[in-house]
């Protein structure tokens, strides 16, 4: 039984526009569409985490930008790779991530919109796998993806 979901950050949660430094210190931020609503009603049901490889930022720089559109609210716990020690898609990241949170992988869903960096880690180290292919990549193949999604809003679906 799921417990714990881990989000991805950047272009899972808040959109990535790729500009230099700290997206907390972009001109412009903004939610991935359909991920405000997914939180509300994940947040209530599940412990939600957040956890990112972003090589600006550290937790306090992710929490600042989170609260620029008020996702802030629905996260327990924030991880970055900086404060870790390790980066996706090192095993270590998300199990860390995982012991950190107090769950066991087998408890865990990671969710992020990356398949090399957020998918094949997690799915190694333990944890269901859920791809955010926004593009709709459809045609490629994610054998390690448990399950791949194209709005934020099928995740109440998965995880009711």
């Amino acid at each position: 039984m799921i417990r714990l979901l881990v989000f991805d950050w950047g272009d899972t949660i808040m959109r990535d526009y790729s500009l230099p430094g700290p997206m907390s210190q972009w001109p412009e931020v903004a939610w991935i569409p359909g991920a405000e609503a997914a939180l509300k009603h994940l947040a209530q049901r599940y412990f939600c985490v957040i956890a990112t490889s972003a090589g600006h930022s550290d937790v306090n720089e992710m929490k600042l930008a989170l609260a620029r559109v008020g996702a802030d609210r629905y996260f327990q716990l924030f991880f970055a790779q900086k404060e870790l020690g390790y980066k996706k898609p090192d095993v270590r990241f998300f199990t860390e991530v995982v012991r950190l949170s107090g769950f066991q992988p087998h408890e865990s869903a990671m969710i992020g919109n990356l398949y090399d960096k957020d998918i094949v880690g997690a799915k190694k180290a333990g944890m269901t796998a859920v791809l955010f292919d926004e593009n709709n990549n459809s045609t490629q193949y994610f054998p390690d993806a448990d399950h791949v999604i194209g709005s934020m809003h099928q995740l109440i679906t998965l995880f009711p």
